[in-house]
């Protein structure tokens, strides 16, 4: 019974511990305390605030933060690291006060304000070996946060820990990514549409005779990307003029006129395969994304096909979320439409009604600049949806519509744009018929496309095709296991599990989702639909609390009007949260 009431979370916890604090406390005791606590005041506290961290417990040189999201907790340690850099520059050298950090996510236990596990552990000891104003972060936490956070990670390997059973292999942060200098040469001028060359992947397995599969795959990625609209993609025949040679990826970005590089290579040993590939910068040569693949070679072009889907999938948000960031730093008055759909981005898919009035006005002015723009079409149907839902105003049912139509009847070579429109004209028209056939559309022009996969997959579940539901998202979730629009699949996962009776697995997918996206009162939805069915009645209660604290005008007849779910599916999450407490209308 004791251990049923343990709580328990899954979270991110980062450890901070002061390198060399005896020697120091030796030297000068009064004078490292005011150092320190001023350090923790300037530096540190700001950026625990600013990341959404909480303070568990101060422990006289080191600390212990707890976050809901590793990428805020990674987040969280680079800036307090730069900061601490910052201030110490101003410092003589043998009075500094340097950090070595370490963070982990896992499973934790809470007792009180306090909390233990292995999580709390493995970032203890992480932190342990971390360089003096450095950071270790587990595997786990860089398969969350890579291509995310401004920053750069170098693997270390397996590392056997005190007291952790098993060894963990570890990531070491670069805060400074090293930048080779090359002297100015020719080049072309950079596009203002995005635009990338994906250079000829190394052959490192010393066999001539693989180099057909490395180039066959290469071919493969540059058809598959050039299928984004929104992407320009450098010939072959240009790309291949490297082929055999290291160049300086700045130099690359200047012969070509393009904004990002991606390169990888290719080592077979024996019936095995490694693939690694990375995605860069060409500017500044800084990581945005990277992954490595692990396979056999049963069927090689079964293996060309499967990596460049994944690589295709996995490389896009990463290039829209670069993409998103840039576009903040341009001034105002030299954005164009590309540059405000993007600029709308982080408040379009926010799912707060607040946030789609932010979206909105940067939508249409998008649209007065270039009438036909289906990208940004697409985005004012999915903000005048959100509109919708929260206020129930038939205007916003309507222009979510009409802005759908127009995104698909100006968006037939636009994958992402006709994905989303397929999803709107889903929920608003109730027209799932129509719907199915523009994600049919959307995923010939580029199978890997995943907003395509997402909200089909979801409006599958919704129509009780649970089959078809769960590998469209299964699919997703492969391709790009790090979009931030991975818990529409998880939901779509979610109620197809429990539309076919597999309540556990029901309950670990709306729990993903849930963790993906908090603020969002649909994700809690389902996890108590699946809470219910396991007779987890009391954490269905909360779960109803939840909802109904982020959206106190919830109410089940409500939601019914605004997501067309089939009846057969629909009744039974109906009667789950009638149970769980939350109102009928």
């Amino acid at each position: 019974m004791a251990e049923e009431r343990l709580q328990r979370r899954l979270t991110a916890i980062l450890a901070a511990d002061v390198v060399g604090y005896s020697r120091l406390m030796a030297a000068d005791e009064a004078a490292t305390l005011a150092a320190l606590k001023a350090l923790r005041k300037e530096a540190i506290d700001p950026k625990i605030g600013e990341h959404g961290g909480r303070v568990v417990k101060l422990m006289g040189d080191g600390e212990l933060i707890e976050f809901a999201s590793v990428v805020n907790a990674v987040e969280c340690a680079v800036a307090i690291q730069r900061a601490v850099q910052q201030i110490n520059s101003r410092v003589p050298e043998d009075r500094r006060i340097i950090f070595r950090i370490g963070v982990s996510v896992g499973d934790i236990i809470l007792e009180g304000e306090d909390i233990y596990g292995d999580g709390v552990n493995i970032a203890a000891r992480l932190e342990g070996i971390a360089e003096p104003g450095g950071i270790s972060i587990s595997e786990d936490a860089w398969r969350q946060v890579q291509g995310k956070v401004a920053a750069s990670f170098i693997d270390i390997g397996e590392q056997t820990l005190k007291n952790i059973p098993q060894p963990v292999r570890v990531y070491r942060v670069v805060l400074e990514p090293a930048r080779e200098t090359s002297p100015a040469g020719p080049g072309l001028a950079t596009l203002e549409k995005p635009s990338i060359a994906v250079l000829p992947f190394q052959n490192m397995s010393g066999d001539s005779e693989q180099d057909y599969f490395c180039d066959g795959m290469v071919d493969d990625i540059i058809t598959g990307l050039a299928r984004i609209k929104w992407l320009f993609v450098i010939g072959r025949n240009s790309s291949f003029a490297y082929k055999g040679k290291s160049p300086d990826i700045r130099r690359v970005g200047r012969e070509l006129g393009v904004r990002y590089v991606l390169e990888g290579g290719v080592r077979k040993v024996g019936n095995r395969v490694r693939i690694t590939g990375q995605l860069l910068e060409a500017e500044t040569g800084s990581h945005v994304w990277a992954e490595r693949y692990d396979r056999t070679l049963d069927d090689i072009f079964a293996l060309q096909d499967e990596i460049t889907m994944s690589v295709v999938g996995a490389i896009e948000p990463s290039l829209r979320k670069a993409e998103i960031e840039r576009a903040k730093r341009k001034r105002p008055e030299s954005l164009d439409a590309y540059d405000l759909v993007l600029r709308a981005a982080p408040f379009t898919y926010s799912h707060t009604a607040e946030d789609a009035e932010k979206a909105i006005p940067l939508l249409e002015k998008a649209l007065e600049l270039e009438s036909g723009y289906a990208a940004a079409h697409a985005a004012l149907a999915w903000c005048y949806h959100f509109r919708f839902r929260f206020g129930l105003r038939e205007t916003d049912r309507a222009a979510a519509i009409q802005n759908a139509r127009a995104a698909i009847a100006n968006g037939g070579d636009d994958a992402t744009a006709l994905g989303i429109a397929g999803f709107v004209l889903s929920l608003e028209a109730h027209d799932h018929a129509a719907a199915l056939n523009v994600f049919e559309r959307a995923l010939t022009l580029s199978n890997s496309n995943v907003f395509a996969l997402h909200c089909s997959a979801l409006i599958l579940s919704f129509m009780g095709k649970t089959e078809q539901a769960i590998e469209r998202a299964q699919r997703a979730l492969r391709l790009s296991p790090f979009d931030f629009l991975n818990y529409l699949s998880f939901n779509a996962l979610a109620i197809s599990y429990l539309h076919s009776g597999r309540c556990a697995d029901a309950h670990d997918a709306a729990r993903s989702s849930v963790q993906l996206n908090p603020r969002f009162s649909v994700c809690h939805l389902f996890l108590i639909a699946a809470l219910v069915r396991l007779g987890r009645h009391e954490e269905a209660a909360a779960e109803a609390r939840e909802v109904l604290a982020r959206d106190p005008a919830f109410t089940i007849n409500r939601f019914s009007i605004t997501v067309g779910i089939e009846p057969s599916v629909f009744t039974p999450l109906a009667e789950a949260w009638r149970t769980a407490g939350l109102p009928v209308g």
